[in-house]
């Protein structure tokens, strides 16, 4: 196969590419995948397959995208969507990229004791409803009454989410239970379409969705990626808290900074704590390492509504996964091994 790497990165990335003259770079840029800007970067000897790799991947995202959906319907597609509309009703056949993602989720609602929760849509669209009408009319923000949110809290049972593998089908039992994936959903597509890129024989990819990435391999000069970590403070000069070295691994940042809206002087962000059914206020961002983007993505939303040792507690339950978490005084925690990913030469 010929020497080339697929680069789909965020825009704060800057990556040389010393040494490789015989190829060329092709750029594409979207904006209809997990509604978020996504930039698509090709340096290859061949335009063709380039170009043809770019498609695919695209083609791939979006499709995960519209099954992962909760407010639209597309022609010839069941999707969250379709399942949350039958609640109570009867089950809705799926594809098995749903399955897949639904038994992943039960898995991590079990392993984060339930502080990642997909069933969590019914209070979840409450926030979103609000939220929406604060930012289109800042003057007259407001939050939710604890009673409603108390109220949906009641449906919000995962094991009323009924998956039959056999038949290929989704059905929640409870009426008024409602899915949201946007906790794991991104991670997870990103990872998906990495192993299907690594089946392919492809050694030097970069994936950035959303601020999901991805690391395949190393840069085609033989180095590890180099990845900032984006600081919550959007005004602050330095808009990146640290850069880190990527090879085989993921990096996924949860934030206050991303989703958020305004009352009375204070944000109100989209991490909503399943205890509290408010926005999680331990910290301003979490940044999860591991080579899972599906896991990352899972835990940074679980560790941002958790305090840094019980966060710590939950991530020795596998190997191989470090965090950063930053305080809302702008102080930096990290584990114990994630300074040893640090950029030293920070390029």
């Amino acid at each position: 196969m010929r020497r080339w790497f697929l680069l789909l990165l965020i825009l704060m990335l800057a990556l040389p590419i010393g040494g490789c003259a015989e190829v060329k770079r092709y750029e594409a840029s979207f904006l209809d995948v997990f509604d978020t800007y996504s930039q698509l970067v090709v340096y290859s000897s061949d335009k063709a397959l380039a170009q043809t790799v770019a498609q695919e991947v695209h083609d791939e995202l979006l499709r995960y995208h519209q099954l992962y959906d909760i407010y639209n319907e597309y022609d010839g597609v069941a999707n969250l969507k379709t399942v949350n509309d039958a609640a109570g009703i009867a089950p809705v056949q799926v594809d098995q990229k749903l399955i897949d993602l639904m038994l992943f989720a039960k898995e991590m609602y079990q392993k984060t004791g339930g502080r990642m929760n997909v069933a969590m849509g019914s209070v979840l669209s409450i926030w979103h409803e609000y939220r929406t009408e604060g930012m289109d009319d800042p003057e007259h923000a407001r939050l939710p009454e604890m009673v409603e949110l108390q109220e949906a809290a009641k449906h919000t049972d995962i094991d009323q989410l009924v998956i039959d593998t056999e038949a290929s089908s989704l059905y929640l039992a409870d009426p008024q239970m409602r899915l949201d994936v946007g906790a794991v959903a991104k991670g997870y597509a990103v990872e998906r379409v990495a192993q299907k890129l690594i089946a392919d024989g492809f050694d030097s990819v970069l994936l950035s969705i959303g601020g999901n990435v991805r690391a395949i391999g190393k840069r085609v000069d033989g180095t590890a990626w180099k990845v900032g970590i984006q600081n919550p403070d959007l005004l602050a000069e330095n808009q990146n808290l640290t850069k880190i070295n990527l090879q085989d691994l993921s990096l996924v940042s949860s934030g206050d900074y991303q989703r958020y809206y305004t009352v009375d002087g204070k944000r109100y962000h989209h991490i909503i704590d399943p205890d509290t059914l408010l926005p999680a206020d331990y910290f301003s961002a979490v940044s999860v390492v591991t080579e899972d983007s599906g896991l990352a993505d899972a835990l940074s939303t679980a560790l941002y509504t958790l305090s840094q040792q019980d966060g710590l507690a939950l991530i020795h339950q596998w190997e191989n996964v470090e965090a950063l978490w930053v305080n809302q005084d702008g102080s930096i925690l990290r584990s114990d091994g994630f300074s040893a990913l640090a950029n030293e030469d920070n390029e």
